[in-house]
């Protein structure tokens, strides 16, 4: 495959020496750009959309040609490994996602199965490989699955949920069965990494959504354990190239030190966490991503530029730090606020990184 002409993503999340911090946006393929609206009226629905590999590749490519992104990540979705279940996913128009069968029971959850990467998942491989092929070298592509916790969620609350009052129910009074829920999430994330990964992708990352809405004991049991599982069974080389692995535990600032721990190479942070005092945490242990509060970009341009600053500068000197929002960026952010952000982050951050050559 082509070489990478732009590995300052790779480099970063090996906290190897960079010129500037890299910066790309979770859901940066997204309904802020309008571009990414007509392909998805050309696809008829979101599901759609994920399920051609060439409009997937459109999309992702989309903000690559906007802006100076340094990384694209795959047009996806987590709910994917369920779907491929047979749980039923579908999108309700202003709802999120739903499961019209959703796992509750003994009896739905031993039917539960690992799904074949490349069968009924090969979709999503197929679109990796085929991203890969058109960017041709130009930025790192990034993999990315939900984790074994947060998919859990969606498939026993049968949506996005309030209050998670089902799945915590069974996590209370019946652990064994969330826990045969992980198992097979586990091991399915795993093995759809891996297919990614030799489809193509340079960089994994996993999505611990809801994570953050368990107690402390609960999120080592129940979503950390499972994270360390996936990472173990993770292919970290690749034709000769490491292949760095992020986690992102949305809230889960608390347990910094423990994530760090799970064998990820880069800890995801949200904005509720101090970048520098996140460093002084883990020290060499991982890089950091983020991890700008996405709603910053409802602000002007000028204020844009000095929380941007004010981020690079928490982090502080030297390398190991990948820019982003703290999550996902809002539909309805301007398309003109975001080049600013990107722009600022690759001015701004060079004063930060002194040994790049």
């Amino acid at each position: 495959m082509t070489a990478l002409k732009n590995d300052t993503l790779i480099r970063a999340l090996l906290r190897q020496p960079t010129d500037y911090t890299p910066v790309w946006l979770m859901r940066q393929a997204g309904r802020y750009l309008p571009e990414y609206n007509r392909t998805r009226a050309r696809a008829g629905n979101f599901l759609a959309l994920c399920k051609s590999p060439a409009l997937a590749t459109e999309v992702t490519l989309q903000p690559l040609d906007r802006y100076g992104l340094d990384a694209a990540i795959l047009f996806s979705d987590i709910l994917t490994i369920p779907d491929a279940m047979g749980l039923g996913l579908y999108f309700a128009e202003g709802e999120g996602p739903r499961f019209e069968r959703p796992t509750q029971d003994a009896a739905s959850i031993g039917k539960l199965h690992v799904p074949d990467p490349y069968g009924e998942l090969r979709y999503v491989i197929d679109a990796v490989a085929e991203i890969r092929r058109a960017l041709a070298g130009r930025v790192p592509l990034i993999g990315f699955a939900g984790s074994p916790y947060t998919l859990a969620c969606y498939m026993v609350e049968g949506g996005a949920s309030d209050d998670f009052r089902i799945i915590k129910t069974m996590l209370y009074k019946e652990p064994a069965l969330l826990h045969r829920i992980l198992d097979v999430n586990a091991q399915s994330v795993a093995l759809y990494l891996n297919a990614q990964i030799e489809a193509g992708a340079q960089a994994v990352m996993v999505f611990d959504t809801w994570g953050g809405n368990l107690s402390h004991d609960a999120y080592r049991e129940f979503s950390l354990a499972y994270l360390a599982r996936v990472l173990a069974s993770v292919k970290r080389d690749h034709i000769g190239k490491r292949v760095p692995v992020i986690v992102f535990t949305k809230g889960g600032g608390l347990w910094l030190e423990s994530i760090a721990g799970c064998g990820c190479d880069c800890v995801g942070l949200d904005w509720t966490t101090n970048l520098a005092d996140a460093r002084r945490r883990v020290g060499d242990q991982v890089s950091l991503q983020g991890n700008l509060d996405p709603m910053v970009l409802f602000s002007t341009p000028q204020i844009i530029r000095e929380e941007t600053g004010k981020v690079l500068a928490s982090f502080g000197d030297g390398p190991g730090h990948v820019f982003n929002l703290g999550h996902g960026i809002s539909q309805f952010s301007p398309p003109e606020h975001v080049a600013v952000l990107i722009d600022a982050v690759h001015e701004l951050s060079r004063a930060y990184h002194h040994d790049g050559d």
